[in-house]
């Protein structure tokens, strides 16, 4: 009987858990946080938005955007950008810090952007060249993958 019982919970305790996990929610551009918005914008004035949805895992909720030319963007709960990954094209000069770009442009100055990412490490970047670079918090390089 215990077993059957404990076995009940874990059932019951998966089930639950699996509820919260996974929810995705078509929104509107409007229901972005007012940051993300802004991001788009001033970085996408121009592009038409495919569709923006609400991930929610668990306990952490996140933005992704997809626009009509590939370009896929993610935020944080907050709005801030995570990502933009322009599959067709190169990403905005203006989201890429200076001293990236200086870099960039010392080493690489035929090669397009067309992917960075940030979290609480740094910045990594993917460029045209299929190159992968990595930058810390203090915009110095600290891998190149290829």
């Amino acid at each position: 009987m215990k077993k059957i019982f404990v076995l009940l919970v874990l059932a019951i305790s998966f089930s639950a858990a699996h509820a919260f996990v996974g929810n995705d929610k078509v929104i509107s551009k409007n229901q972005l946080p007012a940051q993300a918005q802004s991001f788009l914008n001033e970085n996408f004035a121009n592009a038409k938005i495919s569709y923006a949805k609400l991930e929610t895992d668990f306990l952490v909720s996140s933005y992704e955007v997809m626009l009509a030319d590939g370009t896929k963007l993610e935020f944080s709960s907050k709005g801030n950008w995570e990502e933009v990954d322009c599959r067709y094209g190169e990403v905005p000069a203006a989201i890429i810090p200076a001293p990236i770009k200086s870099y960039l442009n010392a080493n690489y100055p035929n090669e397009k952007v067309l992917k960075i990412e940030r979290d609480r490490r740094g910045y990594d970047l993917k460029l045209s060249n299929k190159l992968e670079l990595k930058f810390n918090n203090d915009f110095e390089i600290v891998d190149i993958d290829d």
